[in-house]
């Protein structure tokens, strides 16, 4: 079995070459380090022990248990189970809905996890900061501590239910532009379309990534990088324009002094 980091790290070296598409990627998942590395990850967060929609919790975790995991990938019966939703107060009243997985599929969402971010993560935007590996409002703040010399206009959004309103077959074309491998883009249908039980009723998902999913963040992050670079391209363009603009003031100065050269131009010298 190749060591994760060794794996991971490989991963990432191929991330600058444009063109390049990774494949067998879905073969990891048979690694029984992975699952190990994602065990250690995992067991320190308070949520290792909280239930998704059975009894399922880190409690009893064994190899065994892990190795039939790993067969149920291989053979590709593996199916996510829906996800028990809760919900939990935001600061302005409102409630903000959360998807509890259990506990083996919050170990194959690890996984997952560590291979997209390997993929992803250097080549998100500079000007991104949530949801990524050392990075906070913080440490936006001090970039913008930094950087900023002011402004005289800015654009101020936000997007409405982002997580529940994720377009499935927009995020997974965007996926499918690096990664040329069916079964590993089959497993994250499956995490997309695995729905959630709320109240002991059942709902399908259509759109969206469950807030409380261990993938949910990297996913988005993918998502909304399309929109970065949107912006960044477009605001480069928008600021350069195509001449140099302009002063009004110094060109009606300019103006006088050319009138009044001509007016004068015998007493000039």
């Amino acid at each position: 079995m190749r060591n994760p980091k060794v794996v991971l790290n490989s991963l990432t070296s191929k991330v600058k070459e444009k063109e390049y598409t990774f494949q067998r990627l879905y073969r990891n998942l048979y690694n029984i380090e992975f699952f190990l590395d994602a065990y250690d990850k995992i067991y320190p967060n308070k949520g290792s022990n909280t239930k998704g929609i059975n009894e399922d919790t880190i409690d009893g975790m064994s190899l065994k248990r892990i190795n039939n995991l790993i067969e149920k990938l291989r053979d590709q019966t593996y199916q996510p189970n829906p996800a028990r939703r809760i919900y939990i107060p935001k600061k302005n009243g409102k409630l903000r809905p959360l998807g509890l997985p259990t506990f083996e599929d919050k170990l194959v969402q690890e996984v997952v996890r560590r291979i997209l971010e390997s993929i992803y993560e250097t080549s998100f935007s500079e000007n991104s900061h949530a949801f990524r590996p050392n990075r906070s409002c913080h440490t936006a703040l001090k970039q913008i501590k930094n950087t900023f010399t002011g402004t005289r206009w800015f654009i101020e959004g936000d997007i409405k239910g982002f997580f529940d309103n994720i377009d499935h077959h927009t995020l997974i074309n965007i996926l499918r532009k690096r990664i040329k491998d069916e079964k590993f883009i089959n497993l994250i249908w499956k995490f997309l379309r695995a729905g959630y039980v709320e109240d002991w009723v059942f709902h399908k998902t259509y759109s969206g990534t469950p807030q409380g999913g261990i993938i949910s963040p990297i996913l988005s992050n993918i998502y909304l990088n399309e929109l970065d670079k949107y912006v960044e391209e477009y605001t480069s363009k928008f600021n350069k324009g195509d001449k140099r603009k302009y002063n009004l003031v110094y060109h009606n100065l300019a103006s006088k002094i050319n009138h009044r050269k001509y007016k004068n131009k015998r007493e000039w010298s």
